[in-house]
């Protein structure tokens, strides 16, 4: 019994041994599983609890989400406000703190560019974001005497409002006088000093008259063209220094750099200006230097001129003259081309199904770019069916109504009633409508479905 009990058993005994090493074997790998599993367990939490408390958080990653540092029980998605974090001012000491500082031209600014990329290293959201753009623009504090020209104003306004908001622009309009001396056309200077001042997260602050409209709500600056150079106005170098003509650049349109240098020209641009002692000297200057300038006294735009040709060793490689495209276009030249634009963007979309197709306002851009291609052969200057960028009613005078006498009140008013329905068209065919026609704001008419291609569907 012995022997035959061990003879049946010593094999099973012998089994009995290897699944001990198996099961040891199995127990192994299993705790190593369970082991790692909570490593990376634990290290998920610790992200997900790091992307809660991080301050800054990773703005490319559109899942992040951070708390507010102001207040614990709110969050702030990035995605919110261009992906910055508008509830975030740290404590730390900046330009702002400055007792010293002031907003008027007669306070001078000086080392800017540290104290602006100070600031941008405090609020780190905004530094991510190159070229940020704010739009400033404005008009005088009283009423116009030109019965219509309130309702031209607050059009002009609507427009400036469209073309930011489609691109996710700032935009401040100014109505007051920041210097009781720099009226009319000079008040601009200290308009814009103070905007680089209150925007230190703008790279470039983008003056544009009340008169001059967005007509083409597409196109974007070609701000890479610019890297370089710090102001960027319409203009063309031989009417500067060969002709010297007082109109070889518009200064109603600007785009100047956030910069050290900016300042410095607003403030040597300005004393030029009504606040100058000098001021009657300097229109003086301009008009013997200009033969073509109509008045005497100094104005913005020969001032800026005045300083291209006496000083061009010093200006002229940082000022960009942009004559490749409607920066800004005089209106007289534009106006009669509309139609014809009009209806030579229909004939392309017609043959695009899509640039047809219906889309989100806020991702107008791509539609841009795909009409990119097919707009190769317009051009894009005078003579050109693309649409113009900006039109400007340069001596149409909307708010006093004192226009220039080479054309009626009524040939302004007609023509930037025109300007700026085209333009409405633009933005009114996102939410499905356009104009019945560019002389007639309203009644505006649905537009079908896949227009506007003629069917059948």
């Amino acid at each position: 019994m012995p022997d035959s009990y061990h003879s049946h058993t010593s094999p099973m005994s012998k089994h009995h041994n290897n699944n001990n090493k198996s099961s040891a074997a199995a127990w192994i790998i299993t705790d190593g599983f369970l082991f790692l599993t909570g490593v990376i367990l634990a290290l998920l939490l610790f992200c997900s609890f790091w992307s809660l408390y991080n301050p800054n958080p990773n703005t490319l990653d559109p899942l992040v989400i951070t708390r507010n540092p102001e207040n614990p029980e709110s969050f702030i998605s990035p995605n919110c406000n261009n992906g910055v974090n508008l509830r975030h001012d740290p404590l730390d000491k900046t330009f702002y703190d400055d007792s010293e500082m002031g907003y008027t031209l007669e306070t001078k600014i000086e080392n800017w560019d540290q104290k602006r990329q100070l600031w941008l290293k405090h609020h780190g959201s905004f530094a991510r974001a190159n070229d940020r753009v704010v739009v400033v623009t404005g008009s005088q504090s009283s009423p116009c005497k030109n019965p219509i020209g309130d309702y031209l104003l607050l059009r002009a306004f609507k427009n400036k409002v469209d073309y930011c908001r489609l691109h996710g622009y700032d935009i401040f309009y100014n109505n007051v006088l920041l210097h009781p001396k720099m009226t009319s056309y000079w008040a601009k200077l200290p308009v814009v000093k103070a905007a680089m001042l209150a925007h230190p997260e703008a790279e470039w602050i983008w003056w544009v008259d009340s008169d001059a409209f967005f007509t083409d709500m597409e196109y974007t600056l070609p701000l890479k063209r610019y890297k370089g150079f710090n102001l960027v106005v319409h203009g063309w170098p031989h009417l500067i220094y060969y002709d010297k003509s007082w109109t070889s650049l518009n200064a109603g349109v600007f785009l100047i750099r956030n910069c050290q240098w900016s300042m410095d020209l607003i403030e040597t641009w300005s004393n030029m200006g009504p606040i100058s002692p000098d001021f009657h000297k300097w229109g003086e200057i301009q008009r013997s230097t200009f033969k073509n300038k109509l008045f005497p006294e100094s104005d913005d735009q020969s001032a800026l001129i005045y300083l291209l040709y006496s000083e061009k060793s010093k200006y002229y490689n940082k000022i960009y003259l942009e004559g490749e495209y409607y920066f800004e276009g005089y209106w007289l030249e534009i106006s009669p081309t509309l139609k014809n634009i009009s209806e030579k963007y229909l004939e392309i979309e017609r043959s695009a199904p899509e640039l047809r197709r219906r889309h989100a306002e806020k991702v107008s851009e791509k539609y841009a770019v795909l009409r990119e291609k097919y707009l190769k052969n317009a051009g894009n200057a005078r003579g050109s069916w693309r649409r113009p960028f900006v039109t400007h009613f340069t001596g149409c005078q909307p708010c006093s109504g004192d226009h220039n006498e080479m054309y009626t009140g009524q040939t302004c008013t007609d023509n930037m009633v025109k300007a700026l329905n085209f333009a409405d068209d633009q933005v009114m065919r996102k939410y499905g409508f356009v104009h019945t026609d560019l002389q007639k704001t309203s009644p505006v008419e649905a537009v079908p479905f896949d227009y506007p291609d003629e069917g059948p569907w």
